[in-house]
């Protein structure tokens, strides 16, 4: 196979060379593969522009035969009310159904022809729009982009659940509230409410366009400023939603039901913020812990030592250490799902293997989460649609699309004391936050748990 893609001709090559990743020229030159800081110098620059109004613009030409364009805004459940919890979903669901311009069977019927795949999401703090097409049809993208949403609401009725984790550690607060909202929301909502909604929220400066693939940066620009000059920078009086601080409560819920096959669980601390400079130590530390499931190769010789455990001992079916990051705060922690008779064992080592991460971690752990860390962000990557993603959320959270090489720079700079120091600042003697569905008579009780948080030693 090498020989064979060896034969593309020079001007060819000195074409892509212009546009390609370092990956993808080494497979043209009949490489085997280049080096991970050669794929670090070779990422392509994101280019942004803001438009009169404050909207941004922003975008990564790779070279792709295909593009991702969508619109990223700061806009979610965090910035609802319990009157209108889940007004952004619904939104969200909404912009399937069709425009004025555009029915939905029109709608479908457009997309289609075009090849494209429409998606849309909603988290706490960010609401996102995309579609991903072939670059040559990308000019045809700019009446699909529009603030016009008009579509009956009864479509949209159904039922919800509440993110147990999060609404009993930030319980009392806008980020304990679920993003698809309470039932009663669903029935209840109006076309005012969303109306008022999308005039509180919806505004140029909280607003991002991006791209990447197959896309020119000029011709972005042009397509924000035909359909989005007119969305408005202003607001009436005081009505510039302003996010409350969150505070977190270490506490427990729990949903018992033994119909259920297995039990999953969640525990978790304070983590933090998206901005913080602790979140790369904490990130390492997560890599450290790892994940595992059932249906991984490896065994007894996989890298993470809870992984190990989970085998060796048949703790669990799976485990995944995670961080939740926010604008102000974050939740650090390990959901794992397991079988009835398993759940205090489970516990017990994730919480041990907190407490490892605040002491006795050494530097060849460290090592080995810093590379999985770097493995991840560029595995991560892998596409058009994950790669604009990666530009709307930057851009709405730090102002800029912080490169891989940076990335890489803070990563190197972790060691196993800045892992012991800040692992401690927010897992050591702390109150935890758990929440647990199914056959869960054997979780601990609270006071057990947060009795774990700590050892006695001299």
């Amino acid at each position: 196979m090498a020989a064979s893609v060896c034969r593309v001709g020079t001007t060819v090559g000195r074409a892509l060379a212009k546009n390609r990743s370092p990956i993808l020229l080494s497979l043209r030159r009949g490489q085997s593969s280049v080096s991970y800081a050669q794929s670090l110098a070779g990422a392509p620059e994101t280019r942004l522009t803001a438009l009169d109004n404050g909207l941004r613009v922003a975008s990564e030409e790779t070279g792709h035969a295909t593009c991702t364009v969508g619109l990223w805004i700061s806009a979610g459940s965090r910035y609802e009310n319990e009157k209108n919890n889940g007004a952004g979903f619904f939104l969200e669901h909404m912009a399937f159904k069709g425009t004025k311009k555009y029915p939905q069977t029109a709608l479908e019927q457009q997309v289609e022809s075009m090849g494209a795949h429409l998606n849309a999401y909603t988290s706490r703090e960010h609401t996102a729009y995309y579609m991903k097409t072939l670059k040559k049809s990308f000019g045809k993208l700019r009446d699909r982009f529009s603030s016009d949403s008009s579509c009956t609401f009864d479509q949209q009725r159904g039922e919800v659940c509440l993110d147990l984790l999060h609404a009993t550690a930030f319980q009392g607060t806008p980020l304990g509230q679920s993003v698809l909202g309470p039932s009663k929301n669903a029935r209840s909502l109006t076309r005012e409410n969303l109306v008022d909604y999308i005039n509180s929220h919806y505004k140029a400066p909280r607003m991002v366009l991006a791209a990447a693939g197959g896309v020119n940066h000029e011709e972005l620009v042009g397509l924000a400023k035909s359909n989005f000059s007119g969305i408005s920078f202003e607001y009436e009086g005081d009505a510039v939603p302003v996010l409350s601080p969150c505070r977190f409560t270490g506490s427990d819920i729990r949903m018992r039901d033994d119909g259920f096959p297995l039990a999953h669980i969640a525990i978790a601390v304070e983590g933090a913020s998206v901005t913080s400079p602790d979140i790369v130590p904490l990130m390492v530390a997560n890599c450290i812990i790892g994940s595992y499931d059932l249906t991984y190769g490896g065994g007894k010789h996989l890298s993470s030592r809870l992984a190990r455990l989970a085998v060796e001992a048949n703790l669990c079916h799976s485990f995944q250490a995670f961080h939740s990051s926010y604008s102000d705060t974050g939740l650090m922690g390990i959901y794992f799902v397991t079988d009835k008779n398993s759940i205090e064992d489970m516990m017990h080592w994730s919480q041990n293997a907190w407490m490892n991460l605040c002491t006795t971690v050494t530097e060849s752990d460290v090592t080995r989460g810093k590379n999985a860390l770097k493995a991840s962000l560029v595995g991560q990557l892998n596409g058009t649609t994950p790669i604009c993603d990666d530009i709307g959320r930057h851009i709405l959270n730090y102002g800029r699309r912080i490169p891989l090489a940076e990335w890489d720079a803070r990563i190197d700079a972790v060691t196993a004391n800045v892992v012991r120091d800040v692992c401690t600042k927010y897992i050591y003697d702390k109150c935890p936050a758990v929440a647990a569905v199914g056959p869960v008579e054997q979780l601990p009780d609270y006071n057990r748990m947060r009795s774990a948080m700590y050892w006695l030693r001299f």
